[in-house]
């Protein structure tokens, strides 16, 4: 029996120093935290552009984050409207305008009677210029994965946005940001920001600001990085579908921007160029060194946007030879920041992802070229149509306060005036648009309101839909059909043309794979989240992408 208990005994011991064994290697093994999340959004960005331009990218930049990292091939914006402020907020939230607010970048408010816009905000001044800065994140209206790492770090740590635009640096990076800075341009060239963070910039900030960097790229024409004869990715340089800078004759390389700069905004011309992406990488490596990321016992966090892949696209489409130099020279910039990451903060010591706010839909006018169905829809046509309705039907031509976004904005007070029934008005407007040219479906808030949609377009247009905020007939164009000009594109719509975008994880907690299962863009801010150990934003719905974290 005696020997029985020390077996037993004995047995006990080497149970507990395997179990403390055990632990003691998982927890070594066990992915820790990153000191720092780098989140990259890139304006505009298709995911097809990853694979169009493969062969002209460095092994440092794109594809080293997809041969890494864990590349997400089938992911997708969930909503309409497919604008940057509603991507960014969508993104960093984890939810769609159903929920969070931002239903576009600028929106008629029905309340103030006025268009406004996403970030203004006239209690707060302008920090670092003399205009551009009254702006703060108060029309979004859930809190982001920023905010939520602050509030579980009990507001340690850093975070900080950054961009050209503002409602890029902004929405990001939430209601609790130590900082966002953007791009003011016109005679000033500074990275600018708002009372609502500080009272007065760092003084890396206007050390950086009077260091003359954004000077060099003013005085630096645009030519290809490459010869453009090896550019067989894209359309003919000189051609109908591109739009042009103030002061050119045809939209081909090279781009004098040093003698186009003062008929075109002065330093806004960055915005337009792949300068203004460099100049934010830029921005971006003093503001990791100045502000110490990445080098405390929290997490930091730091949102980049690069917005110049917009303005590129919008002026001269998706398939100029000056989108795919863009993209040629922001591998470039993805590179250089990667390798900045990996001296400065160390490599396994943050995570990275990257993704889009949007897509864009190639030139119209070019499909059509191609016999590909495509087409415009005139605005201004369109309200000469509703009153033709309104006439027609309740002899009134002013039963509208606004249209825009396609959704159509009533006049409660003129209908209940006349004794018209709200919801007659709407049902007769969806009934007859439905004819009009450009226009592929209609639907009323009262029917968003009362039926459930589970798939399709429909669905789309119910998430990005906000009672309190939207329009009372809402419009859907028909495929590859846009309101815009007829040279260079746009974006905005629920086909994947605008909705699929890439999303890459990278670094520490993350799984080096593939993956073409559909996720949508909310399922970002929860995967960081879990990521981080942190709660969801308050109205993140919840999708984690499980597969690309490390148990």
């Amino acid at each position: 029996m005696v020997k029985f208990y020390r077996a037993m005994k004995l047995l006990k011991l080497v149970a507990i120093c395997f179990l403390f064994n055990f632990s003691l290697n998982a927890q070594n093994n066990a992915p820790s935290k990153p000191k720092l999340v780098v989140g990259i959004v890139v304006d505009q960005m298709r995911y097809d552009y990853l694979k169009r331009f493969d062969n002209k990218f460095g092994n440092q930049g794109f594809k080293k984050l997809l041969n890494e990292g864990y590349a997400l091939n089938n992911t997708h914006f969930n909503y309409i409207p497919t604008y940057t402020a509603v991507g960014h907020t969508s993104i960093y939230t984890g939810t769609t305008p159903f929920y969070h607010g931002v239903i576009s970048n600028d929106w008629y408010d029905k309340y103030l009677k006025k268009s406004i816009y996403c970030v203004d905000d006239e209690r707060y001044e302008t920090v670092g210029a003399l205009q551009g800065g009254k702006k703060s994140p108060f029309r979004m209206l859930t809190t982001t994965v920023t905010d939520q790492l602050h509030l579980a770090q009990n507001r340690h740590g850093k975070t900080i946005g950054i961009s050209i635009k503002d409602r890029s640096a902004i929405l990001p990076v939430g209601h609790t940001a130590n900082a966002a800075y953007w791009f003011e341009g016109k005679e000033y060239g500074y990275f600018i920001t708002s009372t609502f963070y500080m009272k007065a910039l760092p003084k890396w900030v206007n050390d950086f600001n009077q260091s003359g960097v954004a000077k060099k790229y003013l005085e630096t024409p645009w030519e290809t990085k490459y010869p453009i004869n090896t550019y067989t990715e894209s359309i003919a340089d000189d051609n109908i579908f591109e739009g042009m800078f103030k002061g050119e004759t045809s939209p081909t390389f090279p781009h004098n921007i040093p003698k186009l700069q003062e008929t075109n905004g002065g330093y806004d011309i960055l915005k337009a160029t792949p300068q203004g992406n460099a100049l934010v990488e830029d921005f971006a490596e003093v503001a990791i060194l100045s502000e110490n990321l990445g080098k405390s016992n929290d997490t930091d966090f730091l949102a980049l946007s690069f917005s110049s892949t917009d303005y590129i696209g919008h002026q001269y489409g998706v398939d100029s030879k000056e989108v795919e130099d863009t993209y040629i020279r922001l591998d470039a910039d993805i590179a250089d920041l990667l390798m900045f990451l990996d001296k400065h903060v160390g490599k396994g010591n943050y995570t990275v992802f990257l993704t889009a706010d949007h897509a864009a839909v190639q030139v119209p006018a070019y499909l059509s070229s191609l016999k590909i169905p495509a087409g415009y829809l005139n605005p201004k046509l369109l309200e000469s149509r509703i009153n033709e309705i309104t006439k027609a039907y309740f002899n009134a031509t002013d039963l509208f306060e606004n249209v825009s976004n396609y959704q159509i904005f009533l006049n409660y007070q003129k209908i209940k005036d006349l004794g018209l029934n709200i919801i007659n008005v709407e049902n007769v407007l969806a009934d007859e648009l439905i004819t009009y040219d450009g226009v592929y479906k209609t639907i009323t808030a009262h029917t968003l309101q009362t039926t459930s949609f589970n798939g399709g377009v429909m669905q789309l247009l119910q998430n990005g839909y906000n009672q309190k905020f939207s329009g009372d007939v809402l419009l859907i164009p028909f495929p590859l059909t846009i309101a815009y000009s007829l040279t260079g594109s746009t974006h905005g719509s629920g086909y994947n043309d605008d909705t699929h975008v890439p999303l890459i994880f990278y670094g520490a907690g993350i799984k080096k794979g593939v993956s073409n299962a559909y996720y949508p863009i909310t399922a970002i801010a929860p995967t960081i989240s879990t990521l981080l150990g942190i709660e969801f934003p308050s109205a993140s719905f919840g999708i984690v992408i499980d597969e690309v974290l490390k148990k």
